[in-house]
Formats: C-alpha cells, sequence, structure tokens
C-alpha cells in the first residue's frame, strides 16, 4: 500500500511538472498569450483527477468499494 502511495505521488509530480513544462513552453517559448483563467481551469481539472484517482486507490482500504462501481 505504502509502495503505491509513493508512485503515485511520483506519477503526479512527473505529470505535473510536464503540465508546467507545457504551459511556459507555449507562453514564453512559442510567445502565445494564455489567459490566466484558462491555466486556473486545466490546474483545477488536473486536481479532481488526482483527487479521484486518490479516491479509487483508498476506498478498496477503507470498505466502501461498491460506491464507485
Amino acid at each position: 500500500m505504502i509502495e503505491s502511495i509513493i508512485w503515485f505521488l511520483i506519477y503526479i509530480l512527473i505529470v505535473s511538472g510536464l503540465l508546467y513544462l507545457v504551459f511556459w513552453v507555449i507562453t514564453t517559448v512559442a510567445g502565445i498569450p494564455l489567459p490566466a483563467k484558462i491555466i486556473q481551469i486545466v490546474w483545477v481539472i488536473f486536481a479532481l483527477i488526482v483527487i479521484l484517482l486518490l479516491i479509487r486507490m483508498f476506498l478498496p482500504y477503507l470498505g466502501g468499494h461498491h460506491l464507485l462501481r
């Protein structure tokens, strides 16, 4: 369980770093101005997906695995 949590956190760090890198390349290197609201929406969607994955990962250990099937 702990090992899967650590790997999950490593994957989250990698994906968030890549997402930040994409935003940086689009705005700085390509020179395309992205509205701050678009960037916020993408980060909120990313955070919601992470929360959903965390819930699905912990739900079998909490005894409520029938809720999200």
